[in-house]
């Protein structure tokens, strides 16, 4: 299973989609905040198992998007 797989798996994962494949690739997930750690912890322990490597995870907050300032 992949990373998406293992994602969706965790309670309060909305959602998780590839981007980059073929290159390594990697996941956005969109999660609940208090079910971050249990994700991190179950891609720790599952990624692992199914490909031999370990992988890195990055925790980020959704901000406000682009604007456009006036002088």
């Amino acid at each position: 299973d992949g990373l998406v797989a293992i994602s969706v798996d965790v309670s309060g994962v909305f959602g998780s989609r590839m981007t980059g494949g073929g290159f390594g690739g990697c996941t956005v997930s969109l999660v609940r905040p208090d079910a971050v750690e249990a994700l991190r912890k179950r891609v720790e322990r599952d990624y692992p198992a199914h490909t031999g490597k370990t992988p890195r995870l990055w925790t980020l907050q959704a901000m406000g998007g682009a604007g456009f300032v006036q002088d």
